[in-house]
C-alpha cells in the first residue's frame, strides 16, 4: 500500500516561498542599514538550516533505501542526489555573500547577494518540481511508514527547539486548514499545546519583524 507523501508538498510550499521573499528583502534593505541587513541575514541562516536538514534527511534517510528497491527509478534517486549538490553550491556561496553584505549593507554587495539568491531560487526549485513529480511517487511505493517519518525524527534531532518552532511557523504560514490540521495531528498532544500557546505567537512577531518594510 503507498504511503502518504503530501506532506513534503507542503513543506516545499514554504521554501518555494521564502526563497523568493529573501531576494525582495535583501534587495529593500537600503545601503548602510546594517541593524536591517543583520535581520534578514539571521533570517537567511534559519531558512539555510531548514533546508540544509531537510536535504540531509532526504541524502541519509530516504535515497538509500529507494536504490536498494528500485530499478527503474535508479535515475530519478540519482538526479535528485546530483541536484542536492547544486543546491549545495549555491548555498556555499551564499554563505561567502551574506556576511560580507551583512559587515556593511553595501549596494554593491546587496546586487551581489541578490543575485546569488536568484540563482538559488533557480535551481532549487527546479529540484522541488522534479522532486513533487518524478521522486514523491515512488517514495510513496517503496517506502514504509517509518522510514518516511524518519526524515522528520532527523529534523527534530538537528534543529534547536526554538528554531524548530519557527521553521514550522514557515511550513504551516501557506498551509490551508485541512492541511494544518495533518500536520498538527501527527504531532503529540503535548507539542501541539507548546504550539498554540507558545509557537504561534512568536512565530507571528518573528515574522513581522523579518517582513517589516
Amino acid at each position: 500500500m503507498s504511503i502518504d507523501t503530501y506532506d513534503m508538498e507542503v513543506v516545499h510550499r514554504g521554501l518555494r516561498r521564502e526563497s523568493w521573499l529573501l531576494i525582495e528583502l535583501v534587495a529593500a534593505v537600503p545601503p548602510g542599514n546594517t541593524a536591517r541587513a543583520a535581520i534578514v541575514a539571521d533570517h537567511f541562516r534559519l531558512y539555510r538550516l531548514g533546508l540544509q536538514n531537510h536535504h540531509e534527511g532526504e541524502d541519509e534517510l530516504l535515497w538509500p533505501p529507494l536504490l536498494a528497491r528500485v530499478d527503474l527509478g535508479t535515475e530519478i534517486v540519482l538526479r535528485m542526489e546530483a541536484q542536492h549538490e547544486r543546491v549545495a553550491s549555491t548555498l556555499t556561496r551564499l554563505d561567502a555573500d551574506v556576511p560580507v553584505w551583512e559587515a556593511n549593507a553595501g549596494a554593491a554587495e546587496r546586487d551581489a547577494l541578490v543575485a546569488s539568491l536568484i540563482d538559488h531560487r533557480a535551481v532549487l526549485t527546479e529540484h522541488l518540481d522534479d522532486e513533487e513529480a518524478t521522486l514523491l511517487p515512488l517514495a510513496a511505493d517503496h517506502l514504509s511508514e517509518a522510514e518516511w517519518a524518519s526524515q522528520g525524527e532527523h529534523l527534530v534531532a538537528h534543529t534547536p527547539k526554538l528554531t524548530l518552532l519557527t521553521l514550522f511557523g514557515v511550513v504551516l504560514e501557506d498551509a490551508n486548514p485541512s492541511e494544518r490540521a495533518r500536520l498538527l495531528s501527527g504531532l503529540p498532544a503535548p507539542v501541539r499545546g507548546i504550539w498554540h500557546i507558545f509557537g504561534r505567537p512568536r512565530y507571528a512577531r518573528y515574522i513581522r519583524r523579518v517582513r517589516a518594510a
